[in-house]
């Protein structure tokens, strides 16, 4: 069945009743507390929306998937809590984690154990570079999100700005772990074959509380863009530090989560955040005909949540979510192999989906579909402005002194 009458037949009951079924274990494994708690919440919205979805149209062979949590709040949380939905829960599969940190702890654990792990949100490279045979990712990744930074600033950025994309000077910022240091690779490496100059790429603590050092360096080489790789907190603080130094580039593009949401947004105020850039997974003011299903996740989510999505991390883990476990359905059991046979199997095109982007798994086991967008900050609201065919407003560009 069609991911999207999968989600219409659900919303309109078309349904067995879940409380007519047994019930299959799946674990839920994200940060649910700690600093990254917010986004990690954010992601499971999404992966619950799918279960419930599964779960209304007549579950996965017959039977109700129940979701068992784990609170991944550390790296070494999120190995106990995996050790713990395994040993002790007995899931039949594992999804998650939004934090590359986490999944690379964990999924060492589940893979030991023959248990598959479907990794929905985290970007690192090395999430799918370790040969595991029972992990798989539905999700774009660090080179996708490094690419598109490179591809929107050499492409619309520049040329908006009256400029040659080689004159411009190029900083890159980034938290320390494997993801921010896997995106910064990415855009240093994609900016250096198109020709541009980078004068500084600098990492980070995520943690930390203060970032004016770098601000000064920044502003010390005359950087006219910067990229930042970051969580919420280190978006929002740098944000702050840069306007308080009065140190103004010409563009700003996030990467990650921090510069996705509307709280980073509200904490530093329409002044600040507008004209920013993003990249990241698909978020929602973006052209319905690029992402089919959009709008019904939406109501689904305000109908469960009685808000709007915080971020486009939940659309993410909802449509990969609901990707596998229909592939679980089709395919023939809940055995580990069963599972990635299933896995395997799965063949979605491009444009079927609510984030735009198919699903179709390399050898690596990542989806080789997967794609990132690109948004700006308008009147204090995310838009989707690049590639064309999911744009919903032109790029906005400050006005020339």
């Amino acid at each position: 069945m069609h991911i999207r009458h999968l989600l219409l037949s659900a919303a309109l009951g078309v349904a067995m009743a879940g409380s007519a079924l047994a019930d299959v274990k799946i674990g839920a494994l994200y940060p649910f507390s700690g600093p990254l708690a917010l986004l990690g919440d954010e992601s499971a919205r999404g992966l619950e929306i799918a279960v419930d979805q599964i779960n209304a149209s007549g579950g996965v062979h017959g039977e109700k998937v129940v979701l068992e949590r784990g609170d991944a709040v550390d790296n070494n949380q999120a190995i106990g809590e995996a050790r713990r939905l395994v040993s002790l829960v007995g899931v039949k599969a594992v999804f998650g984690t939004y934090s590359s940190a986490r999944v690379i702890a964990a999924s060492q654990v589940t893979d030991l154990a023959g248990i598959p792990y479907f990794e929905l949100g985290a970007v690192a490279d090395e999430v799918t570079s370790r040969n595991l045979k029972y992990l798989f990712r539905t999700n774009p990744t660090a080179l996708h999100m490094g690419r598109a930074a490179i591809d929107m600033l050499a492409e619309k950025i520049a040329p908006g700005l009256g400029k040659d994309p080689k004159d411009l000077k190029i900083g890159i910022i980034y938290e320390d772990s494997s993801y921010g240091t896997s995106v910064a690779g990415h855009e240093a490496a994609y900016a250096n074959e198109r020709g541009l100059t980078i004068v500084a790429k600098s990492g980070y603590p995520a943690n930390t509380v203060d970032m004016s050092s770098l601000v000064l360096e920044l502003q010390d080489k005359g950087a006219d863009v910067v990229l930042q790789t970051s969580y919420q907190n280190d978006s929002v603080l740098f944000l702050q530090q840069a306007h308080e130094a009065g140190y103004k580039p010409l563009a700003i593009i996030g990467g990650g989560g921090g510069y996705s949401m509307q709280p980073t947004a509200d904490a530093v105020g329409k002044d600040i955040i507008d004209g920013v850039y993003d990249v990241d997974f698909t978020q929602y003011a973006v052209n319905t005909e690029a992402t089919p299903g959009l709008a019904e996740f939406v109501a689904a989510y305000r109908a469960k949540y009685g808000a709007e999505p915080r971020s486009g991390h939940s659309l993410a883990n909802y449509m990969g979510a609901l990707a596998i476990l229909q592939a679980i359905d089709a395919g023939e059991g809940f055995e580990p192999d069963q599972i990635v046979a299933a896995a395997k199997a799965i063949d979605i095109p491009d444009g079927t989906t609510a984030t735009g982007f198919g699903v179709k798994f390399d050898e690596t086991h990542q989806n080789d579909r997967a794609w990132m967008m690109g948004m700006q900050w308008q009147d204090g609201k995310l838009v989707t402005v690049y590639p064309d065919k999911a744009a919903v407003a032109p790029m906005r560009f400050p006005v020339a002194n």
